[in-house]
């Protein structure tokens, strides 16, 4: 059992990034219901952290105890003892955000300027969190392996649409070939069909995870172009298929969830593709004089 042996070689994941490291490790062989709870832990830690297990049960659409069958998968001695790496990790952390937000769930907003706080806070929430999380390194890659892409396409649907028409407005600014694969008479397919290994893809999509982006990002994927995905979790479908993903994981206030992080990808990226693309050329120039 892989959780005897990671307690005999004292593999139990003690920190929120090794425990990541060890769900991701696993969500191939892990038993469907465990990877749902999993990925339910992944996409909302505060979550798991604050709530019971009747509470994080119920949420993430499984049994308690399956709760309990995750933690001892992972080596850990029940569900509370895998919690504790939850709490650990807010720890060092300036709550003031989740018990803002806490005391404003308790009950529905009384006034037009409790309710613009409470999306205020769950904005800056958002952000915070993507500050703490992002791989910096992989968005350094992203940017190179966008930056020498011939075309860069856009795919998203949905809540995620306005990420891609933000990216498609700083793009046309910037000087930056790009083709959103969003058509109102219905030739996304026809559009998507232009994309070869020398373009590169920028997907974005959330659960629930909108079906003709997935489809597309996957057709894209076997056709050998790149992709990287902006996405909510390890087990998202678009993460299985890109070369480069971000986890954005965002509050909500009252059941509302923004795109507050994922619009600072949203603006970041396209700035640093030109950059980068700036700095490719002025090193071919200096190349071609040498």
């Amino acid at each position: 059992m892989n959780d005897e042996n990671d307690k005999q070689n004292g593999r139990v994941p003690r920190d929120f990034d090794s425990l990541r490291s060890v769900i991701i490790d696993r969500k191939s062989t892990m038993p469907k219901r465990l990877m749902q709870v999993a990925a339910y832990a992944l996409s909302h830690p505060d979550e798991i952290a604050f709530g019971t297990a009747a509470s994080i049960a119920a949420a993430a659409e499984v049994q308690p105890s399956t709760l309990v069958r995750l933690a001892h998968h992972l080596g850990f001695d029940g569900f509370s003892d895998l919690q504790t790496v939850f709490r650990e990790r807010l720890r060092d952390r300036n709550l003031s955000y989740e018990e803002r937000l806490a005391t404003l769930e308790k009950g529905a907003a009384n006034s037009e300027d409790e309710l613009l706080s409470g999306f205020i806070a769950a904005a800056g929430q958002s952000v915070a969190r993507l500050a703490q999380t992002i791989d910096r390194k992989d968005f350094s890659g992203a940017v190179a392996l966008l930056a020498r892409a011939e075309t860069i396409f856009l795919v998203a649907k949905r809540r995620s649409y306005p990420l891609t028409a933000h990216m498609a407005y700083a793009f046309g600014k910037l000087g930056i070939r790009h083709q959103v694969i969003a058509s109102p008479n219905g030739i996304d397919a026809e559009i998507a069909a232009f994309a070869t290994p020398r373009d590169a893809v920028i997907a974005a999509s959330f659960a629930p995870y909108a079906t003709e982006s997935l489809a597309q990002a996957q057709a894209l994927h076997e056709r050998g172009v790149p992709i990287v995905a902006i996405t909510d979790s390890a087990f998202s479908p678009l993460a299985a298929c890109a070369s480069h993903w971000f986890e954005v994981t965002e509050a909500d206030y009252g059941g509302f969830r923004s795109l507050s992080a994922s619009m600072v990808l949203a603006m970041a990226l396209p700035v640093a593709i030109a950059e980068k693309r700036r700095s490719l050329d002025r090193s071919g120039k200096t190349a071609a004089k040498a």
